[in-house]
């Protein structure tokens, strides 16, 4: 039995509870498209809104119920889009305010909900309120987070607070202030004490609700408020220590007032709008906090993006999450890839034995209890593109260098953004780091990764996967030997400048990898992306991975995606949690399985997931209705192959 040989007549029309009621979230599967790299209507070689629309009908035939779109604002571009200089109008790369519209309103007569970004814990350096701060209008350098230096003369930073992109986090303006950036120094952070950020960024969501947008993923949720006095660590390497321990620049309790006053904007308006979290927390209850029920509806799950191939790992991540989200009535948000971390073909080994794994976690992923995001071309089984050229690479954390002490005059270029920001210090790029070796080993073992905002950290051989969920957060695999820095033996506490330490670990730079464009047909690159060519070069072989090549092949991981989204809608016992009566509260159960195997319940329904190197036989659970490799079945036993998933009908 193969995953084609589902019966599509399954599908019916069966809506689940909570769709019904219209808390269609807790179980909506949504598709993040990555704009610049999606589809290109104007041949410039970077995706735009138009081209998004003209693909609109592949994701509505894929089966998702939303798309979530990256930033498309006005921007320098420094971060690709993460540096917004003006939230209420659309970069012309990307087109206008009418193509804009456009696509939400065909979104919604295809019967998908839009979800965009906004990203509030920084805006660009561009942004009218920040270069008003270096102009030196009065009350402007309010709005963000100016500080005098420390030593007698104030040529130390405020603190000794680091970049998520490697080096201080503190850069120093003509007049001797310095400001905090937790990213690029093109990205200054907000004062979110200050009522002018509160109200605007009121304002900025208000706009976008107003054009019908469905709901919000918010950047660095976790970020916007910082510890009283903004205290030292007290140790170098701290882009390590995200998600591990508690940081004075994130999870502050703080946050959470001003997520509650968004759930309250949110909720004033009709059809469900929502509000997800892009949060890095030290616990799965820390996280917990951010979607209890005056909050917002979703997480993203990252601790389970980063779990290694184990088995054990795996439930005790799935029951855990799953744990710290019901104590609060809140759906768990599954996520296996975005556009910052290696997709997850090549963190599981790459080749054939990546994409078995792979395509059995998608099935895993869709089978639990709650939401899911897929990252666009995940449902093509592309892998990392691992061989991209230097001169190519846009990551701003690609090269990180240290800056100079003394100011530049005002008409000197800010890196990657154009003419600089008046009186900004501007950073001067080091050589770029070599781009880590990449290829499949032979059975990798994916730790856990420390870093917070990060992806897995891969073997010796394998692509060290950069950070998780958002534009924030380190590299994984990051060491001294990789371009990395202070490790704690050699940490940059108080005393030492960070201008002349070594660099700080943050980001590894090789973001890029997993934002190459979409493939879509056609024998040769771009692969029907646009008429031209495309800002990242895509691999010679994508010619068989494209969405034209795939259409129609049972065996194809897009056929298998396609099905296994169809069946989640027609099953009765998949999506919300608590669908259909169970002993468990979440309506899920685990069952006794062989070692390497994990077998669980949901009304009317089994998953198993063999993570074995070799086939394995126990009983039958039932009906097999889809798998992600043939099995072998006599009604009574089950011969399930090695690195693979299969659903059961009950």
């Amino acid at each position: 039995m193969t995953h084609e040989s589902t019966a599509v007549g399954l599908a019916s029309a069966y809506s689940n509870a909570t769709t019904a009621s219209g808390d269609w979230w807790r179980d909506a599967v949504i598709y993040q498209v990555y704009v610049r790299s999606f589809a290109d209507s104007d041949g410039d070689g970077i995706g735009d809104l138009r081209g998004v629309r003209s693909r609109l009908p592949h994701l509505a035939r894929l089966g998702v119920d939303a798309v979530w779109l990256t930033p498309f604002y006005v921007s320098p571009q420094a971060d690709g889009g993460y540096d917004v200089a003006d939230y209420r109008a659309v970069d012309p790369l990307f087109g206008d305010l009418a193509d804009a519209d456009e696509l939400v309103r065909a979104a919604h007569g295809l019967g998908l909900r839009v979800i965009v970004d906004v990203v509030p814990n920084h805006t660009s350096e561009q942004h009218p309120w920040f270069r008003a701060a270096l102009a030196g209008e009065p009350g402007a350098r309010e709005r963000y987070l100016f500080r005098r230096g420390r030593g007698a003369d104030g040529s130390l930073p405020p603190n000794d607070w680091e970049s998520i992109f490697g080096g201080p986090a503190w850069t120093r303006v003509a007049d001797g202030d310095w400001y905090l950036h937790l990213f690029a120094p093109e990205q200054p952070d907000l004062d979110w004490t200050h009522p002018e950020v509160t109200a605007e960024f009121d304002s900025v969501l208000r706009f976008w609700l107003d054009l019908g947008v469905d709901g919000f993923r918010i950047d660095v949720a976790h970020g916007m408020v910082k510890a009283d006095g903004l205290p030292d660590i007290g140790r170098g390497a701290q882009a390590t220590l995200i998600g591990t321990q508690p940081l004075p620049f994130f999870d502050q309790d703080g946050v959470h007032e001003i997520h509650r006053a968004w759930r309250r904007l949110l909720d004033s308006y009709e059809g469900r709008r929502i509000g997800v979290a892009e949060a890095w927390a030290p616990s799965s209850e820390r996280l917990a906090l951010y979607v209890r029920p005056d909050e917002l509806h979703q997480a993203f799950n990252f601790r389970f993006l980063v779990c290694p191939w184990d088995p054990e790992a795996m439930r005790t991540v799935i029951d855990e999450s799953l744990s710290a989200t019901t104590a609060v009535g809140a759906p768990t948000t599954w996520v296996l890839s975005n556009h910052d971390v290696v997709r997850h073909v090549t963190r599981y080994g790459g080749g054939r034995q990546g994409l078995a794994r792979a395509r059995a976690a998608a099935l895993l992923m869709l089978a639990l209890p709650g939401s899911a995001y897929l990252y666009q071309g995940e449902e093509l089984g592309l892998p990392e593109v691992t061989d991209l050229p230097p001169e190519s690479r846009q990551d701003p954390a690609f090269r990180r260098g240290r800056r100079p002490q003394t100011p530049v005059p005002a008409s000197a270029p800010a890196p990657g953004s154009g003419p600089a920001a008046p009186g900004i210090i501007a950073p001067r790029d080091g050589e770029p780091p070599a781009p880590a070796p990449c290829g499949p080993a032979p059975e990798p073992q994916l730790a856990p990764q420390p870093h917070g905002h990060t992806g897995p950290e891969a073997e010796p051989g394998t692509c060290p996967a950069p950070e998780a969920q958002g534009h924030t957060g380190p590299g994984a695999g990051l060491g001294p030997e990789a371009g990395g820095g202070l490790g704690p033996e050699a940490d940059a506490g108080p005393g030492v400048d960070p201008l002349t330490a070594p660099e700080a670990e943050g980001q590894d730079g090789l973001r890029d990898g997993c934002r190459v464009p979409m493939p879509w047909g056609g024998a040769e690159p771009p692969y029907g992306f646009g008429p031209a060519g495309s800002w990242l070069p895509q691999p010679p072989a994508w010619a068989d991975l494209s969405v034209a090549a795939q259409t129609g092949d049972p065996h194809s991981t897009l056929e298998l995606y396609r099905a296994a989204l169809e069946l989640r809608r027609a099953m009765p016992g998949l999506g919300a949690p608590g669908a259909g009566p169970s002993p468990d509260p979440r309506g899920m159960r685990w069952l006794h399985a062989p070692d390497g195997v994990l077998l669980f319940t949901r009304p009317g329904f089994a998953c198993t997931l063999n993570t074995r190197p070799d086939p394995v036989e126990l009983p039958a659970p039932g009906r097999p209705v889809l798998s992600s490799a043939p099995v072998e079945t006599d009604g009574r036993t089950v011969r399930l192959p090695a690195d693979s998933c299969t659903w059961w009908a009950l």
